[in-house]
C-alpha cells in the first residue's frame, strides 16, 4: 500500500529531533523500527551497532545494522545491559501493554543509557483524525490503532513513577502535536 502524503515529512521532522539525542559509536536498539527501518539506515553512519525490532520488519543483517521480525508484547531477546540507547518513535502509543515494554527496555539498558521517545499529545487526536478519516493525507490505519494519547504528566507517571527511569526531559513540538522525552536509567 503506497505512503500516505504526510508520513515522510512527519517521519523526518521526528527523526531530525531524535538525532541530536544519539552520541557517536552507541549500540542502538530501535523499539518499533518500522517495515524499512528508515531512522537506523539514516544514523548507521555514526553509531557502532543498530538493532532495530518491529513485527512489520523482516530479519535482515547488514553492515553494523541487524533487525528483527517480533511481537512487542513480550520479553525483548536481548541481554541485561545491552544497549547505550533505545529509541521508540511513535510506538508506545499502538502498544495495547505500555508498562511491560518499558520494563523490558529499562532492563536492556545500560547504566546511563538513554531512551528517546516521540509519542502525539492529548491534542493531537482531532487534528490526526480529520487527516486521516476526511483529508486522507496520513494514514487511517495508524490512527485507528492508536491506544493512548499523552501528555506531559502521563508520560511522566509511567517512564518515571511506574517504570523508574530518571532525568525526566520532555518538550512538545510540531505545534504542541507531539512530545518528545528522553530519561535516562540509573542504577541506585
Amino acid at each position: 500500500m503506497p505512503e500516505a502524503l504526510l508520513e515522510p515529512l512527519l517521519r523526518w521532522l521526528r527523526l531530525r529531533k531524535v538525532i541530536s539525542q544519539i552520541p557517536p559509536n552507541a549500540e542502538l536498539l530501535d523499539v518499533g523500527c518500522g517495515t524499512k527501518a528508515a531512522f537506523l539506515k539514516t544514523i548507521a553512519p555514526q553509531i557502532k551497532q543498530g538493532v532495530g525490532v518491529d513485527f512489520k520488519v523482516s530479519n535482515i543483517q547488514s553492515g553494523n545494522l541487524k533487525t528483527t521480525q517480533m511481537m512487542l508484547d513480550g520479553v525483548l531477546p536481548f541481554e541485561d545491559e545491552s544497549f547505550d540507547v533505545v529509541t521508540m518513535l511513535a510506538v508506545l502509543e499502538h502498544i495495547e501493554q505500555e508498562k511491560p515494554i518499558l520494563r523490558e527496555i529499562h532492563r536492556v539498558l545500560r547504566n546511563n543509557g538513554k531512551l528517546v521517545i516521540t509519542v502525539p499529545s492529548v491534542w493531537s487526536q482531532p487534528v490526526l483524525e480529520f487527516l486521516s478519516y476526511r483529508l486522507k493525507i496520513i494514514s487511517e490505519a495508524e490512527i485507528r490503532d492508536h491506544k493512548r494519547y499523552y501528555d506531559r504528566q502521563k508520560l511522566r507517571k509511567v517512564l518515571v513513577e511506574e517504570t523508574d527511569f530518571q532525568e525526566f526531559h520532555h518538550q512538545y513540538f510540531q505545534c504542541w502535536m507531539n512530545n518528545f522525552c528522553t530519561v535516562v536509567k540509573r542504577l541506585r
